[in-house]
């Protein structure tokens, strides 16, 4: 059995970055589904986990999912993980994904895009893990 990296300790936080592809647009705008940001926490639970207990663990569920605003293709999205509960084998997390910068495309500048003065939070959620 794989002995944990160190123990899990409330208030440890993952953060990822990661660039929207525009072939995950599925709807006009270049709007992302979703479940999209449910995948992005799925990935940083797997570092906390991996963090925290020297596994990658399993997603048990999710509670208190709340999408705020949208997630477009061209976005650069902050994902971020905080460990708030470790039982013996679950661990509680809080997550968030905020749009940090934006495509900001015009004619004359297809590429285009803006870090944003401010973070918009587009999905929040509550998630427990469960590792062996």
């Amino acid at each position: 059995m794989t002995e944990p990296v160190r123990s899990p300790e409330v208030g440890t936080k993952v953060v990822h970055r990661r660039y929207v592809p525009y072939s995950h647009a599925h709807y006009a705008g270049n709007l992302v589904d979703g479940a999209y940001s449910l995948g992005l926490f799925g990935d940083v639970a797997t570092e906390m986990c991996i963090l925290t207990d020297g596994d990658e663990g399993l997603f048990a569920s999710y509670d208190d999912v709340q999408f705020k605003a949208p997630v477009r293709a061209g976005d650069v999205l902050e994902i971020t993980c905080e460990l708030v509960r470790a039982g013996t084998r679950s661990r509680v997390m809080v997550f968030a994904v905020h749009v940090v910068a934006r495509g900001a495309a015009t004619e004359d500048r297809p590429g285009a895009a803006d870090m944003l003065d401010e973070p918009i939070l587009a999905t929040s959620a509550r998630g427990t893990v469960v590792v062996p």
